[in-house]
């Protein structure tokens, strides 16, 4: 089956991409461990064969007439703009006006009050993206979050910094994103290894929402740097820290998947954690919550990792696997953090959910307590969020 894979990844990367040698390796870890690669695979296999054929497909009764792979292109893929709304259409094989992301990004007017939506066709596009923060308003929209991707394989040692290597990052407000993956395909790194953090989407704007987008990395996938922000039914992905940042996000209906190596019953190894929320001072209004969402994969992990001293993430109604490790959290190996970090759990369930062995500074929240995080206006949602459809 993985020969099988490894065939078709090949057919695909070589086709489409041109990358180094360990980006097809590491991809194909990515989603063979969590039986995504299928559909990625076949999906692009498809279009391999299509765009390899089609252009010099002839018919009976129109011979010698060169068929466009851009015929069958939907015609009605890009909506008419409106008074409020404006689409552009971002096409790899050159069926709309833009074949990269970025292009699509830097025709968007500076300013823009409308809402520009870049629908983004069925796809893997090997770019690195940047949403500067004179472009608001702007959503990407894909097919898919096993359909529509976008990849890049910077790293902490080739861009100058963890913040920087985000394959995706997005400096503006207001920003959407819609059925598409973000991810960082540099080589899967070991604990303790230096400079190999690689993020695959930085967001650093304000009031930002996400909608059943995958986010697939290692170490640090996630930046969720600052600023108000909602993630529903999202895929997230990666080993260490991988949702890390100082934002005040809202995540709903997630899954968050450890990719850490399996630890052998009974070892006392931690090998990952899911967040490292970054809050610097009690001032700091900012915090993670995570709210009906899943905790599953392999390893031997934390809830979180105390990165900065006050600290803020909490999980409610949340199903945890026997991953978590039973003191579930960490202060940063450093005491002198416990009485300002905040970490609390509600209402969770799973084999990963036990409390009995929890760290000393881990609040059991009551209801009064647990209320004002699980409640959307923890992100002032009813000033800014949309619903999906908007």
């Amino acid at each position: 089956m993985i020969s099988l894979l490894v065939a078709i990844l090949s057919v695909f990367t070589s086709t489409f991409l041109i990358i180094n040698p360990n980006t097809s390796s590491t991809f194909l870890k990515y989603f063979t461990d969590f039986n995504i690669v299928t559909t990625f695979t076949s999906t692009y296999t498809i279009n391999c064969h299509d765009h390899l054929h089609k252009h010099h497909k002839h018919s009976d009764d129109n011979k010698g007439k060169t068929v466009s792979i851009c015929d069958d292109f939907p015609s009605d893929f890009v909506p008419p703009d409106t008074n409020t709304t404006s689409y552009l259409c971002v096409d790899r094989n050159g069926c709309c006006n833009f074949t990269t992301v970025q292009s699509a990004v830097d025709a968007v007017g500076n300013f823009s009050q409308k809402r520009n939506i870049i629908l983004i066709n069925t796809g893997f596009y090997y770019e690195k993206v940047i949403v500067p923060k004179i472009k608001p308003n702007i959503t990407l929209q894909g097919q898919g979050y096993t359909s529509t991707a976008i990849a890049w394989n910077d790293t902490a040692n080739s861009a100058h910094g963890t913040f920087y290597s985000g394959s995706v990052q997005v400096f503006s407000d207001n920003f959407i994103a819609k059925n598409i993956s973000f991810m960082n395909l540099a080589p899967i790194p070991r604990p303790g290894d230096i400079g190999a953090q690689a993020v695959a989407i930085r967001i650093s704007g304000d009031e930002s929402a996400f909608w059943g987008c995958g986010f697939f990395g290692a170490q640090d996938t996630l930046h969720d740097d600052k600023g108000r922000h909602y993630f529903r039914d999202c895929y997230i992905q990666g080993s260490i820290d991988f949702i890390f940042g100082n934002a005040r996000s809202l995540y709903e209906n997630c899954q968050l998947i450890s990719m850490a190596s399996p630890v052998t019953p009974g070892a006392k190894v931690i090998n990952g954690a899911v967040t490292a929320h970054g809050r610097a001072s009690k001032d700091d209004n900012t915090g993670f919550v995570f709210v009906n969402c899943s905790v599953g994969g392999n390893g031997r992990i934390w809830l979180g990792r105390a990165w900065r001293p006050f600290s803020r993430v909490v999980f409610a109604y949340t199903t945890m696997t026997d991953i978590i490790a039973p003191e579930g959290w960490n202060d940063f190996n450093d005491p002198a953090r416990d009485p300002n970090i905040f970490y609390g759990e509600y209402n969770c369930s799973g084999a990963g959910a036990n409390m009995t062995m929890r760290a000393p500074y881990v609040q059991r929240l009551n209801d009064t307590l647990a209320s004002y995080f699980v409640n959307m206006s923890f992100i002032d949602a009813q000033q800014w969020l949309q619903s999906y459809n908007n």
